[in-house]
């Protein structure tokens, strides 16, 4: 592993690291205001949070026709990236109301089988190694998130697949759009096309109040800044360069940090159950930055005469 891809590696790892100890303020915001809601206003403080950071880092091109070049592609990345990101969020919003916890956070980081499988498509075949990760990943949720060891289907469980799919989805368009555009402008604006949209239908299908909404300040602020304006900002500096399949393997740290939060912080006991499934889920993470082993060795030349 060279240090571009150790720093990537650190940068996804504390996106994991937010968007796990931000799970309880989001479904503490969920108690006051509702999904369409919360959405919009995350989005549109996490694109706010996000424009002083473009002011003060902003650099001076001498190429216009590459400037009008890369402005096309971070507006066409940031449409695309906000209508994934906008989907994925209102289902697992949606979806939180009524599945439970363990579930949701089992099939949501479902992801890191979809995105392989999206990668075929895409041209990015994953070596034995990774596959042999994901398995092993996807064993160590079930083992953390259903703590009944059963896993039923219901209706409202096929949101969370579609979510699942919508999140794999999205880590393949950063993928895509990050070698095209400005990594912190590109989340600025695929917040501010998820806040639109998502304020489209809220306006259309919740009845949102004012006072609902100063009762849910606190998580919607903790929320907006940090899990939406600098994490999923970490998120697309840190895929840049990176293997889609091990990027999302790193993200899916977020269910075992939130469990050890809640353990850390809110006195939750964490069965052994529980405590394999992180350790499954951590050597997994080892077992895919592990380096490839390579099939032909170098071969030195020949002396002739």
């Amino acid at each position: 592993m060279n240090k571009l891809q150790a720093r990537n590696s650190c940068l996804l790892f504390f996106a994991a690291l937010i968007w796990g100890t931000a799970f309880v303020a989001q479904s503490v915001g969920m108690d006051y205001i509702e999904p369409f809601t919360f959405s919009a206003l995350r989005s549109l403080i996490g694109s706010a949070v996000l424009l002083p950071c473009i002011f003060m880092f902003r650099k001076k091109k001498k190429d216009d026709g590459r400037k009008k070049e890369e402005k096309k592609d971070l507006i066409k990345g940031g449409i695309v990236c906000g209508l994934v990101l906008c989907t994925a969020a209102n289902l697992q919003q949606v979806a939180l109301m009524h599945a439970g916890v363990g579930k949701s956070g089992f099939l949501t980081a479902l992801y890191i089988v979809i995105v392989p499988l999206l990668g075929v498509f895409a041209g990015k075949r994953p070596g034995v190694k990774l596959c042999a990760a994901v398995v092993l990943a996807v064993a160590g949720l079930y083992l953390l998130c259903m703590k009944s060891g059963s896993l039923s289907l219901e209706s409202w469980d096929v949101l969370l697949l579609f979510c699942s799919a919508a999140f794999a989805l999205h880590i393949m368009v950063i993928d895509h759009f990050t070698q095209k555009a400005d990594g912190v402008k590109l989340s600025c604006v695929q917040f501010l096309v998820c806040g639109v949209i998502s304020l489209v239908l809220m306006l259309l299908f919740e009845h949102p109040s004012i006072p609902a909404i100063f009762d849910a300040w606190m998580p919607v602020l903790y929320v907006g800044v940090f899990s939406s304006g600098i994490a999923y900002t970490l998120q697309i500096v840190g895929q840049k360069g990176m293997n889609p399949v091990v990027a999302s393997l790193i993200m899916s740290l977020e269910s075992v940090i939130s469990a050890i939060a809640g353990w850390m912080i809110l006195g939750q006991t964490l069965s052994r159950r529980e405590m394999a499934g992180c350790i499954v889920m951590f050597a997994a993470i080892v077992l895919a930055q592990l380096p490839e082993k390579k099939l032909n060795r170098e071969q030195k030349p020949v002396k002739i005469g």
